[in-house]
């Protein structure tokens, strides 16, 4: 079991430097105590960087896993159970990957709350552009004109995100299942982190990381849309504007 940093609050995401400890070694793949590292999964892409031990710095190219995290690096990296690494992530990727979640939640809450209750079905986040899948929906581009002067709306006015711990009852209670696609969690997670934005604009559970303010994310593009068969519309966003970004915490966790 990997203790995942950047799960212990919205807050952790800023961190980039860590210490850490080798538990296990397979070919290229290293596994550590604790990591800020996030791996493949929510629909968000894995961050890069750098892990340095005693034989220097070697690069971090993929990272893998649930429990325990698995850190794609080098062939011969030369590390052992028991060293001792420092750990970097590459914070232009983290820091893009934050704005383009935050940004998915965003949009994914709006479209709920304006077209008749679309679900979002499928997401994927990357620093340079990123997806969202809806049904059932068929947009046009009035629909996708309203969505995105309403999503930019928002982030100007800058509202908060947060995080908490909940149990599924108390999150249903708040929040309709269909929205917070709680189908799709495993039966045995009892506890859920949720990220909300604002007074309940969107709130749901994830494990991604997020900036803590709308002002972050900067204005939303549409790409484009295209159709995924089934009443499923899927498009394509990239950020642009001056938003205000920030820096990562000098501190090492």
């Amino acid at each position: 079991m990997t203790e995942k940093l950047y799960l212990e609050s919205l807050d952790a995401g800023y961190y980039q430097h860590f210490n850490a400890t080798v538990t296990s070694v397979e070919d290229n793949q290293v596994t550590l105590d604790r990591t800020l590292f996030y791996p493949l999964g929510g629909g968000q892409h894995w961050d890069t960087g750098a892990l340095t031990g005693p034989n220097g710095e070697l690069n971090v190219t993929e990272v893998r896993g649930r429990n325990a995290v698995h850190h794609t690096v080098g062939q011969n990296h030369q590390l052992e159970p028991g060293d001792e690494v420092r750990g970097s992530i590459d914070w232009e990727t983290r820091y893009a990957h934050m704005r383009m979640h935050t940004a998915q939640h965003l949009v994914s809450g709006i479209v709920y709350e304006q077209f008749n209750g679309a679900r979002t079905v499928g997401n994927q986040i990357h620093a340079n552009g990123s997806r969202i899948d809806f049904n059932p929906i068929a947009f046009d581009e009035t629909m996708l004109s309203t969505l995105v002067e309403s999503v930019n709306q928002r982030v100007d006015e800058g509202l908060l995100v947060t995080d908490s711990v909940m149990t599924r009852e108390e999150i249903n209670a708040i929040m309709p299942p269909d929205r917070t696609n709680m189908d799709l969690l495993p039966i045995s997670v009892k506890e859920l982190r949720i990220v909300q934005i604002g007074d309940r604009l969107d709130m749901c559970p994830c494990a991604g990381t997020h900036v803590t303010n709308l002002e972050e994310i900067g204005h939303i593009n549409i790409l484009g849309k295209k159709s995924k068969g089934k009443g499923t519309q899927r498009i394509k966003y990239d950020l642009v504007g001056s938003p205000q970004l920030r820096q990562p915490y000098t501190k090492v966790l």
